[in-house]
């Protein structure tokens, strides 16, 4: 190679090095941050840095089975795997899209023997043998930064595919503790119409030998057989409930429909003393639909630069060394030597607009995903101020409910005894029955609306995927 062609390829080099990226840098953009949730807390003066989100789900969720279930569902479940392959695949585009900031590299052998037969007395016949080995290296210089920006769009898919698994993971916890404990209360709701029901036809024999004995009428047995039938009908529909619950979960955890191993009570399930909801911009790191939402603007902003990049010429470096022979013995030696090398540059003169409409293209995918950014952000304040609100009324609801239940109660055992006592209708008896019957089953629904408010706090914060 001459000297001039090593002063050549050394200014092509440093030009190379020296080369600019087009295309905008990323910014963050701006976001209107509330200085705290509406919601019970609201009033405080300065909201405390702690949040709930930041707690491990298993300290969240203390009952020994429902932990297990959420660890088995953490492994098996099949929307964790598929998400898990998504990063698998964006891990893989990366290697490819990479790839193109280096060079290719490609070696060839080839081998040819040839004989001519003799076609008249002028020209004998003869063989030929021709052996030829070389290495061949191409390189697209990234001048205007084109593959360094198609490099960054494909690393910011690859975060956002990771984010975008850990948020299957929090939706799969909130899932799995939610189903659960609507289980547990549909075991409770179970166990009170089975008692009901006991209690009724114990009631109902008894106003039968009144009846027998003349101390009660037809009509007092009549609405005994209603309390009776009233109670007995709840048992099918929860047991129906029960069994599609138990399925439901099954298949959260990657299993056939089957039966669930039970855990604590409804009513004995641990409740974290507090609920901090910490303050509204760590929202904005924690959460995992909104990291994955910016590393797709991200992505898109870098689009602008591949884009953009298309209006420059395109400079490319190849050469081509081997050796050339009509025999193998010589294949090595110096005269077989060969080599070629040259730059080479190409610049779009018409496209008919395509490059202007591209560049165009991506600028309004990176404004589609500035808005779906900005868009995530303020869905997000708005789950957490609708759960800490949830939260707080669900649970004066249930205390409430409680006294409700307590004074229903206390009417139908006074009902009982006045009507055992013969100084009140079974009307009586009837009505209180109903009304403390229907408590119990709404006071069991308190308790799970409080408990599923808790679940939803903890996702709305981006709370679950902290492992």
């Amino acid at each position: 190679m001459t000297r001039s062609s090593y002063s050549f390829l050394t200014l092509i080099l440093g030009l190379f090095l020296a080369g600019c990226t087009v295309g905008p840098r990323y910014q963050r953009p701006v976001i209107d941050v509330p200085q705290a949730y509406r919601g019970p807390m609201e009033e405080a003066a300065q909201p405390a840095p702690e949040s709930l989100g930041d707690a491990r789900w298993w300290t969240v969720f203390q009952d020994p089975q429902l932990q297990e279930l959420i660890r088995v569902a953490l492994q098996q479940n099949f929307d964790v795997r598929i998400a898990a392959t998504r990063v698998l695949q964006a891990q893989a585009q990366l290697g490819i899209t990479r790839a193109d900031q280096f060079p290719s590299v490609n070696a060839g052998a080839n081998y040819t023997a040839q004989r001519l037969a003799k076609t008249s007395s002028v020209l004998p016949a003869f063989e030929t043998n021709t052996g030829e080995l070389d290495l061949s290296v191409l390189w697209n210089l990234d001048f205007w930064g084109k593959y360094r920006k198609a490099t960054e769009a494909a690393r910011a898919n690859l975060l956002a595919s990771e984010w975008g698994r850990r948020a299957v993971l929090d939706s799969v916890i909130s899932d799995v503790a939610t189903a659960y404990f609507q289980l547990r209360a549909l075991d409770l709701q179970l166990v009170i119409s089975k008692d009901t029901l006991e209690s009724r036809q114990d009631s109902l024999r008894l106003t039968q030998v009144l009846a027998r004995n003349g101390s009660s009428s037809d009509l007092d047995v009549r609405q005994a057989e209603q309390l009776v039938y009233t109670a007995s009908e709840t048992i099918p529909d929860l047991e129906r409930q029960i069994q599609q619950q138990e399925n439901l979960i099954s298949i959260l955890l990657g299993r056939n429909p089957g039966p669930i191993a039970r855990g604590l009570q409804i009513t004995e399930e641990p409740k974290p003393l507090s609920v901090p909801p910490g303050l509204p911009s760590a929202l904005l790191e924690r959460r995992p639909d909104i990291r994955e939402a910016e590393e797709n603007l991200v992505a898109a902003n870098a689009e602008i630069g591949v884009a953009k990049a298309a209006y420059f010429p395109s400079i490319s470096l190849t050469g081509t060394a081997g050796f050339q022979s009509d025999a193998l013995s010589r294949l090595f030696t110096g005269p077989a030597s060969l080599w070629t090398a040259g730059p080479s540059l190409t610049q779009p003169i018409f496209e008919g607009g395509r490059l202007r409409s591209t560049v165009r293209l991506t600028e309004a995918q990176k404004k589609q995903e500035l808005l779906t950014y900005e868009s995530t952000i303020q869905e997000a304040f708005r789950e957490v101020s609708d759960s800490l609100i949830a939260y707080q009324k669900d649970r004066e609801f249930r205390e409430q409910q409680n006294l409700l239940t307590t004074a229903a109660q206390g009417a139908a055992r006074l009902s009982d005894i006045r009507y055992r006592g013969g100084t009140a209708s079974y009307l009586e008896v009837l009505t209180n029955d109903t009304n403390y019957f229907s408590a119990e089953l709404n006071l069991v629904q308190a308790q799970l609306n409080e408990r599923l408010a808790l679940v939803q706090l903890y996702q709305a914060l981006g709370g679950g995927w902290q492992a």
